[in-house]
C-alpha cells in the first residue's frame, strides 16, 4: 500500500483492519532512499536528552512525507522519554514546520501544553548547528529489603498496602476507593494516610516507604496522574503535586521514600519474578500502560507513555479523544481497541454500556468460542506484533511482559498466539521473548515490590 508517495509493504494485516499501516513499515520504506542527514533531540529535566540522527528526502515531491516522518518521530520521543525542548539540526524548513506544529493553536497543541505542565518549563522548538548528545540518568531502584518498610500501590479502583520486614510481607490490605471521580484532594490524602497507618500498625517501626502510582512523577512529585483528574487544576500545585510527600512526612517524619510510576514498578516486579532484566512491561486495560527496566535492572526516568506513542500510519485511523491524535497505542492495546474492532466483526455492543462492560461482553463471547470474538483478538495480536517490532527499535528490550484485562482468558491466549505467529513470519530476526504473569509474579505483589524501592542509609 502507498502513503504520501511511500510504498509500504505489509505482509501480515489485521483481518478486521486491512488499512492498518505499521509505523515501522512506513519508516523503513521512507528511509530506504532518504539521503539528507538531519538530527532531532528532545531535552527533559536535568539536562537529559534523547537524540536521533536520521535522514529525510529534502525534495518538494516528498516534503509531506518528510514532515510526517519527523513529526511522528518527535511525537514518539516525547511520549517515550519526555521533554520540553525540541532541537532540530540540518534543515531550516523542517525546523519551521515543527515550530508551527508544536505551539498554541498548532496541530500538536495538546502535546505542547502537556509537556510544558509536566516539566514546568515553556515548550520550545529551536534550530541548532550541532545536535546535543544523548544523555540519560538511569537509576537503580528496588531490591532493598532490609528493615521495616511500607509499600503502597495506588490503583484507579482500589489501593493496596503492604507491611514488610526484611523482605517478608507481614500484612497486606486492599481497599476499594474512587480517586478518579472524587474532586476533593482531601479524600485522596486521607486515603493514602489511612493506608500508611494501617500498615504501620503491624510494624515495630517504619524505616522507609515506597509508592507505586499511575502517572508521571519527577522528584517524587505528581506532575500528571489520572487518579486526580477530577481535582480542579487550580488545586494541583498546592494539593496534588506534593500529596505523597506530605502524606509520608506528616505520618512518619523525615524518612527515606520513593514515588515511582506503576508501569516501572510492574516491570521491576516482572524482573524479580522472571529473574532477568531488560524488560518492557505493557498493561492493556483501561488504557495502554508501559514500564521499562534496563539491562542493568535500572529504571530510566522516561515517561514510557505508550498509549500516546503512534503505531499506525493509516490516515483514517481512529482518533484518541483526549489528545486529538490518531494512530496511537491507546486505540489498539486497551479495551478501546477491543471495542473498536467488535462491530467490524459483527458484534453489536449497546452504546449505553461502559467501555469496561463492552469488553466483558466480547470476553464472554470469546469464552464461548465465538469466531467473531476470535477475529477481534487475532487482529489485536497482529497489531501487537508489528508494534512490538517498532518498540524494539526504541527500547532494544529482551523480554516483553504482557498484562491487563485485555490479556485475560481465552482472548488473551489467542492474542498471544497470533502475535507470535506474525513475529515469527515477519520479524524473525528480532530476539523478542513474550511472557505472561505467572503465579510467582502474582505472589510478588505490586505493593510489596514498592516497599523495596527506597534505599535506607
Amino acid at each position: 500500500m502507498q502513503f504520501l508517495g511511500i510504498e509500504c509493504t505489509v505482509k501480515n494485516s489485521p483481518a478486521l483492519d486491512p488499512g492498518f499501516i505499521p509505523l515501522l513499515s512506513f519508516q523503513r520504506s521512507f528511509l530506504a532512499d532518504a539521503k539528507k542527514p538531519v538530527g532531532i533531540a528532545v531535552e527533559r529535566s536535568g539536562g537529559q536528552m534523547a537524540a536521533v540522527h536520521t535522514f529525510i528526502h529534502g525534495t518538494e515531491a516528498l516534503r509531506e512525507a518528510d514532515h510526517y516522518y519527523i513529526e511522528r518521530l518527535v511525537k514518539t520521543l516525547l511520549w517515550m522519554k519526555g521533554g520540553f525542548r525540541i532541537y532540530v539540526q540540518g534543515d531550516e524548513e523542517l525546523y519551521r514546520y515543527l515550530k508551527d506544529v508544536y505551539r498554541k493553536g498548532g496541530k500538536r497543541e495538546f502535546d505542547f501544553d502537556f509537556m510544558a505542565n509536566v516539566y514546568e518549563h515553556p515548550f520550545e522548538v529551536v534550530a541548532v548547528d550541532v545536535l546535543p548528545a544523548a544523555k540519560d540518568a538511569p537509576e537503580a531502584i528496588g531490591g532493598h529489603t532490609e528493615g521495616c518498610r511500607i509499600g503502597f500501590d495506588a490503583g484507579g479502583s482500589d489501593r493496596k498496602v503492604s507491611a514488610v520486614i526484611d523482605g517478608e510481607s507481614v500484612y497486606d490490605e486492599e481497599v476499594v476507593w474512587f480517586p478518579k471521580t472524587n474532586s476533593d484532594p482531601q479524600y485522596h490524602y486521607d486515603g493514602i494516610v489511612s493506608a500508611l497507618r494501617s500498615a504501620a500498625a503491624h510494624l515495630p517501626r517504619v524505616d522507609a516507604v515506597g509508592v507505586s502510582s499511575a502517572g508521571i512523577y519527577i522528584d517524587n512529585r505528581t506532575m500528571m496522574a489520572s487518579l486526580f483528574l477530577a481535582v480542579d487544576k487550580e488545586k494541583h500545585g498546592d494539593k496534588i503535586k506534593s500529596i505523597y510527600i506530605r502524606a509520608i512526612r506528616d505520618t512518619f517524619g523525615d524518612i527515606p521514600f520513593s514515588v515511582v510510576n506503576d508501569g516501572d514498578v510492574t516491570a521491576l516486579a516482572g524482573a524479580i519474578s522472571l529473574g532477568c532484566n531488560n524488560i518492557l512491561g505493557i498493561a492493556m486495560g483501561t488504557s495502554e500502560a508501559g514500564g521499562f527496566v534496563d539491562a542493568e535492572g535500572r529504571v530510566t526516568g522516561w515517561l514510557n507513555e505508550l498509549a500516546f506513542v503512534p503505531v499506525d500510519a493509516n490516515p483514517a485511523a481512529m482518533e484518541d479523544e483526549w489528545s486529538g491524535d490518531i494512530g496511537c497505542g491507546v486505540k489498539y492495546f486497551s479495551q478501546d481497541g477491543v471495542n473498536k474492532l467488535a462491530p467490524r466483526a459483527g458484534i453489536e455492543l449497546d452504546a449505553a454500556l461502559s467501555p469496561a462492560e463492552k469488553l466483558k461482553k466480547v470476553q464472554a463471547l470469546m469464552e464461548q468460542g465465538d469466531e467473531r470474538a476470535a477475529k477481534v483478538y487475532r487482529s489485536i495480536g497482529c497489531y501487537l506484533a508489528h508494534s512490538l517490532a517498532w518498540y524494539y527499535e526504541l527500547y532494544h528490550f529482551g523480554t516483553v511482559l504482557l498484562l491487563g484485562r485485555v490479556m485475560s482468558g481465552k482472548g488473551g491466549e489467542l492474542l498471544l498466539e497470533s502475535c507470535k505467529q506474525v513475529l515469527a513470519d515477519e520479524y524473525a530476526e528480532l530476539p523478542i521473548r513474550l511472557a505472561l504473569p505467572d503465579e510467582k509474579f502474582r505472589r510478588v505483589g505490586q505493593s510489596a515490590v514498592a516497599a523495596s524501592l527506597p534505599a535506607v542509609h
